[in-house]
């Protein structure tokens, strides 16, 4: 889906437009269900058919990411496990389904060095945006372990290395929460279905050097329905764990 780049901010118009040459985006508004939009602070993306959803942007210094990164559990968190954090153990690890930079941002914190890698322009907008903002503040040696690619997986994944990749590809939700709920119905307007889900993983492990690992719903089949040699369960959500 093309997405539109509109600035509200009229001293940031020259960053704007260098946000769409890069990322091919357009500065005409039209009839688009989602829109980016660059005011005086950060990048946004809204739902114009549905304003009422609020924005979606990335944020690594506040809100949900300062909480986790300050009360999440540090080394007892499923993910880290998953992974293979150790005492004196930092894993590699390749993000190769970024989205929002959430989970790459928890193993970052964690003494990671994590690359991104996101598909969809708009999201690799808002990722570049959260990460430049990260910079020069308190996360800033966070942010400097983080290193974002924009493409498809299946074709930057053949040029990468790392000792993990980690793969958490689009699957349907069944919780009711506001804010699943709300990102939920952005991204599926945004980006639609994982539909090459399936091919990643042999992806995945043709780049990792130790294991890859694929978040999964509880309710959900294995990725391709290769079945893990481990795993390791949430709540809602399980790691499967593919060594090499």
């Amino acid at each position: 889906m093309a997405v539109p780049l509109i600035c509200e901010s009229p001293a940031r118009e020259s960053q704007a437009e260098l946000l769409r040459q890069r990322y091919g985006f357009s500065a005409e508004l039209g009839e688009a269900p989602c829109v980016l939009v660059l005011t005086e602070t950060r990048l946004e993306l809204r739902k114009t058919d549905e304003p009422k959803l609020g924005a979606i942007f990335v944020d690594f210094v506040e809100g949900a990411a300062a909480h986790r990164r300050k009360f999440g559990g540090g080394r007892g968190q499923a993910i880290a496990k998953a992974v293979g954090l150790k005492k004196g153990a930092n894993p590699s690890v390749i993000d190769g389904t970024a989205g929002l930079g959430r989970d790459a941002f928890v193993l970052a914190t964690l003494g990671c060095m994590v690359t991104l890698v996101e598909r969809h322009p708009a999201v690799a907008a808002l990722l570049e945006d959260g990460l430049e903002r990260a910079r020069g503040s308190e996360v800033d040696d966070i942010a400097a372990r983080m290193t974002l690619h924009f493409g498809p997986s299946l074709d930057v994944l053949p040029s990468l290395r790392a000792d993990v990749v980690y793969l958490d590809p689009m699957y349907p939700h069944r919780e009711k929460s506001a804010l699943v709920k709300k990102e939920m119905r952005i991204f599926q307007t945004l980006v639609g279905a994982d539909l090459d889900a399936d091919a990643l993983l042999a992806a995945a492990r043709a780049a990792a050097r130790v294991k890859v690992v694929v978040k999964r719903p509880d309710y959900a089949e294995p990725l391709a329905g290769v079945k893990p040699a481990s795993s390791v369960p949430t709540k809602k959500n399980r790691f499967d764990i593919y060594p090499i």
